[in-house]
């Protein structure tokens, strides 16, 4: 299978996932998404927009929150399971849920949100041309200081490097494909922003090693 194909994949993976198990990742938000919307609170970002939401665990915290939030995936039943979620917590009105492959143009205007936040998402089976691609599409429907916070695997992780090479730092390990960051990486699709910071954390049993970047637009369009 060419590897395009083995990238493609991981969307009926994902599905498959999602349907066997409504919550995957667990229902407790995520320490990043705390973070985040620490920060947000603080710089008065009110709009979120937020990308690969899986099923709504850091979606529904946001809201929680009172942030405004938008929760873009390309898991249909990854949606629902969000849209259910909020229904029942009474939190419909400030979630608005989009099915999106995030290899195409965001479906969004310029300047649409004041934040966005993912976890993770720029870690999956995107080649960095995608994820080139991305970042610049982030940046153009974030307002003016708007700031941009993912979380990444990076290279000191456990599984970095092991199971099969997909390219790339990609590597699959039980039908998951992961693409592991390191500092460099992080400065190469910072154009367009200012890096404000890079964390470093861990998350899970093994524990998976990750770096929590958080940047804000500029103005000039450069690194």
């Amino acid at each position: 299978m060419e590897k395009k194909k083995i990238l493609n994949v991981q969307k009926e993976h994902w599905e498959k996932t999602f349907s066997e198990e409504s919550d995957f990742f667990g229902d407790e938000p995520s320490d990043p998404a705390r973070r985040a919307a620490d920060l947000f609170s603080k710089e008065t970002k009110k709009v979120i927009l937020e990308i690969g939401g899986g099923q709504g665990r850091d979606t529904l915290f946001f809201a929680r929150r009172v942030f405004q939030v938008t929760v873009l995936d390309y898991s249909q039943k990854g949606l629902e399971d969000i849209e259910n979620k909020a229904s029942g917590l009474g939190l419909s009105g400030l979630i608005r849920t989009v099915l999106h492959d995030i290899r195409k143009p965001l479906p969004f205007d310029d300047e649409a949100f004041d934040a966005c936040f993912s976890h993770m998402l720029y870690c999956m089976a995107l080649t960095t041309a995608e994820l080139e691609r991305l970042s610049g599409e982030i940046r153009r429907v974030l307002r003016p200081g708007g700031i941009n916070v993912y979380t990444v695997r990076h290279k000191g992780d456990a599984h970095f490097g092991r199971g099969i090479h997909r390219g790339e730092d990609m590597y699959e390990m039980g039908g998951f494909i992961v693409h592991f960051f390191d500092r460099e990486k992080v400065r190469h699709l910072s154009a367009g922003y200012d890096i404000l910071a890079i964390d470093e954390l861990e998350e899970g049993e093994l524990p998976r090693k990750l770096f929590m970047v958080t940047m804000k637009k500029n103005r000039s369009g450069r690194q």
